[in-house]
């Protein structure tokens, strides 16, 4: 789940560990969950709805999984879920935006300080990290989907700003407002996404040796491995 930058090619390469597929169902369960609760239980009338879908189908999340993550919306549980951004700087001052889903912000906003403190960062205040960065709308489709030259065709007719290719997928940036327009278009002739998300683009890269690159990854593993958190994104640059 994690954001944008080489941070995520570097995780994708690693591949997913089963004991990590869990931990991978039960946050994009949660965030089910939230969209069906805050809006149409139908997919079709909800676009934060049907991207959570689409992602828990990239992941491999099983049917019933999903069909009792929208019906958990129904419930009436008293758990009531809010999304809350944290900021700061990690290890050789790598610039770190954490997005979390949390039905107890004192429980995460403690867990998420103390990671920051056992890597020697330090957690800031809202805006101190999130300036070194600019949110864009991105959406990832798996390579198998399209080819390069009709993935480019169509993200210029749905009125995307950019359009980057890679060995295992193609991404798709527009402006956050017109995320759910351009997908919609792009849902005319694709039906598979791997995400549909608003992601946090650093506008400049720290570049990381590769002697230091164990101890950052690990510190962000760490930020993603706690139960409440969704995305996390720096503007770290590993070089090899």
């Amino acid at each position: 789940m994690a954001g944008h930058s080489h941070w995520a090619g570097i995780k994708h390469k690693k591949g997913k560990a089963d004991k990590e597929r869990s931990k991978i169902f039960s946050k994009l369960s949660r965030e089910i969950t939230v969209a069906a609760k805050l809006g149409d239980k139908d997919p079709d009338m909800n676009p934060r709805l049907r991207s959570a879908i689409q992602a828990a189908r990239s992941a491999n999340m099983p049917k019933d999984n999903i069909e009792r993550a929208v019906n958990k919306s129904s419930l009436n549980n008293g758990a009531n879920f809010e999304n809350l951004r944290y900021e700061g700087f990690g290890p050789d001052k790598v610039a770190v935006i954490v997005e979390t889903l949390t039905d107890n912000k004192n429980r995460t906003a403690s867990n998420i300080r103390t990671i920051f403190q056992k890597a020697g960062g330090n957690l800031g205040t809202k805006g101190s990290a999130s300036h070194n960065f600019t949110q864009l709308g991105v959406i990832k489709i798996d390579k198998k989907e399209i080819s390069e030259e009709k993935i480019l065709e169509l993200a210029i007719e749905s009125g995307a700003d950019d359009c980057k290719s890679n060995n295992e997928l193609h991404e798709i940036q527009c402006s956050v407002n017109e995320i759910y327009n351009v997908k919609k278009a792009l849902e005319n002739k694709i039906s598979n996404f791997i995400s549909t998300e608003i992601e946090w683009i650093p506008l400049n890269n720290i570049k990381i040796s590769k002697e230091k690159h164990e101890i950052l990854i690990n510190f962000l593993v760490s930020l993603e491995d706690d139960d409440d958190v969704q995305n996390v994104y720096s503007n770290a640059e590993f070089l090899d």
